[in-house]
């Protein structure tokens, strides 16, 4: 299972209200979430035909089978369950007791706020944002791949054909859900509308324009595009409206919500396709576009504050983002070099809306290198998080089997700063912790679009070391191993304890008394360690010999052995050194001895051998 950046918003929304409730396209991946996150529950999917019977035949029966409480998968196949269900909640408003889960967003959201207004949370799980298709095991390694093969999760889970999931994934999707939101005769006149409205995404809405190239009528055309959002398949951007004085244009935008379908709606079956393609810069768009919807739905934030701006004039951002903290101005190139001149059309925006934005205007563009201009910023496609999150969060989950770890200790360096930028925090009892970090990085703060190294370390379990995570990039999360006996512990000054030994331990560059002074922000290629009261690989301390300490040279990964004075003993391997930043790894035997070894199997062993390798 990929990890979802929402579920630590389900998480807490289980630990606060009796139902919680999870929307989104199909093959989103509600259902692997669900169970996932809630383990423990019972499940029951109305998709089978039996399930659906008795819960639509036998409402009260069919929820007395479930005291505990369950995961209701498809619940908007049975809303007459809900006012049932209702009942329940109010005798025994326990939290976290029902997750409900559908596909149709719009039609339970009618049921709900009848019914369950007050009593549940509602989430919404949109297909992969950018940041967590780029946990998968192969991950697009180019942005026409990126286009091409979209966000299912099964796609990027299994290592799937695109093209023929795609193809399987429309029948489906015409034949269960249309016709469960619409009654159409024609599924083959509304698939070849649903084409039309791919070869338009980006594009102001025309209703008659789609109704003549499908041969319908325009309330056709407009009810049936209500099917698309309806369903999730797409969705209208609206016109900021701010401005009266320079004639914007008042009609909303369309896109879909994944690139991957709009590529197989217009023939593109395979990336270099994409190369070419008339239509590249509006699925380029489309894909900015809507990773800033997926990103703000993964904080609960959904679709309120997007916009997008365009006068009769030809000035236009492709987005405007309401913030907390200001308004951002959003552009698209689908160019590879970065160049000025991209952000000449964005910048105009600023003169015609009445407040002027907080923020800088951005350009997300398809090349590689960010680029920091006086008065507006380039970011690489890959980082097209941080013009969507302007607010500068860089969030951290920590994981073992898919459960949260609270109390874990994180540490975030910069490495061309290590002895000035740095931040630590500990997990919540979700296992999440969130970074202030800075989108401009003024010193002393730390940067959100250049790379970081992160440290984890936590008691049972094996540490992580992560270097270059972009924070713009991806929120990231981390599945530890389990290591009874052991676990990690890191040294942000250069010094600390071990667990289990009476002394403290002190690493230091060469002869020096300042640990880690590594000049340009380069890690030490070796390190001296000194320790009080603690013997490392049998040098007496000289607090215990009368003799003058003297220092034991290492090197990251090496192992070592210690020994206090009462005869306790741990086996080390320094990890990391990146300033006066220290990872280390303890554990009761030697490293490589089987009791020393994690239990959580090969699956887990491996995600930390990929951790360390990044």
């Amino acid at each position: 299972m990929i990890v979802r950046d929402l579920a630590p918003l389900l998480r807490r929304a289980a630990a606060t209200m009796p139902v919680v409730t999870l929307t989104g396209p199909r093959q989103s991946g509600k259902t692997t979430l669900c169970r996932a996150l809630f383990p423990g529950h019972a499940y029951r999917t109305l998709e089978e035909p039996d399930a659906r019977a008795f819960a639509l035949d036998d409402p009260r029966g069919f929820l007395r089978e479930l005291p505990g409480g369950a995961v209701i998968d498809e619940i908007q196949r049975a809303p007459n369950l809900l006012p049932y269900l209702q009942a329940l909640v109010d005798d025994d408003p326990a939290p976290g007791r029902w997750i409900l889960a559908g596909s149709q967003n719009r039609l339970l959201l009618e049921s709900i706020s009848q019914s369950l207004a007050g009593r549940t949370e509602l989430h919404e799980l949109l297909p992969l944002a950018w940041g967590e298709i780029r946990r998968s095991a192969h991950p697009p390694a180019s942005l026409n791949e990126a286009l091409f093969t979209g966000g299912h999760p099964r796609v990027h889970h299994h290592s799937l054909d695109p093209t023929a999931f795609l193809r399987e994934y429309i029948g489906t999707y015409l034949e269960r859900d249309v016709r469960a939101i619409l009654n159409v005769g024609d599924l083959a006149t509304f698939q070849r509308f649903v084409g039309s409205c791919a070869s338009r995404t980006g594009q102001l809405v025309n209703y008659s324009s789609l109704a003549n190239d499908s041969g319908i009528t325009p309330p056709t055309a407009r009810r049936w595009v209500d099917v698309l959002e309806t369903s999730v398949i797409a969705f209208r951007l609206p016109a900021f409206d701010g401005d009266i004085r320079n004639r914007p244009v008042k009609a909303p935008k369309l896109y879909f919500c994944d690139t991957g379908l709009v590529c197989w709606l217009l023939g593109i079956h395979e990336p270099r396709q994409l190369r070419s393609h008339p239509l590249r810069g509006a699925i380029f768009e489309t894909w900015v576009v809507s990773e800033a919807l997926k990103n703000r739905a993964n904080l609960g934030l959904g679709q309120r504050g997007l916009t997008f701006y365009r006068d009769r004039n030809g000035v236009e951002a492709d987005l405007v983002i309401e913030n907390p903290r200001g308004r951002t101005l959003i552009g698209t190139s689908t160019a590879d070099v970065p160049s000025l001149d991209m952000l000449r059309i964005v910048r105009r925006v600023r003169g015609h809306i009445p407040e002027p934005p907080a923020n800088d205007p951005v350009v997300v563009y398809g090349g590689d290198e960010r680029q920091r201009w006086a008065d507006g910023e380039l970011l690489p496609w890959r980082m097209a998080r941080a013009a969507s999150l302007r607010d500068g969060a860089g969030v951290v989950q920590v994981l073992s089997g898919g459960r949260p770890i609270a109390a874990a200790n994180i540490l975030v360096v910069s490495p061309n700063h290590p002895n000035e930028r740095w931040k630590s925090a500990r997990t919540d009892a979700q296992g999440e912790a969130i970074l202030d970090l800075a989108v401009g990085y003024p010193p002393p703060g730390l940067p959100l679009t250049l790379p970081l190294t992160l440290f984890v370390a936590v008691p049972g379990f094996e540490a992580w070391l992560e270097r270059e995570w972009f924070p713009a990039e991806r929120a990231i999360a981390v599945d530890l191993a389990r290591l009874p006996g052991g676990g990690g512990v890191i040294f942000p000054q250069g010094s600390g304890d071990i667990p289990g030994l009476a002394g403290r331990l002190t690493v230091t560059g060469g002869g020096s008394s300042a640990a880690f002074v590594s000049p340009f922000g380069k890690a030490l290629g070796g390190a001296g360690i000194r320790a009080e009261n603690i013997a490392v690989n049998g040098e007496v301390p000289g607090a215990v010999s009368g003799e003058p300490q003297r220092s034991v040279y290492i090197r990251p990964g090496e192992e070592l052995h210690l020994e206090d004075a009462d005869g306790r003993q741990r086996w080390i391997r320094v990890l990391d050194i990146l300033g006066r930043s220290v990872l280390v790894e303890y554990r009761r035997e030697p490293f490589g001895h089987p009791r020393g070894q994690g239990q959580e199997g090969s699956q887990a062993q491996e995600i930390g051998k990929v951790g360390m390798s990044r």
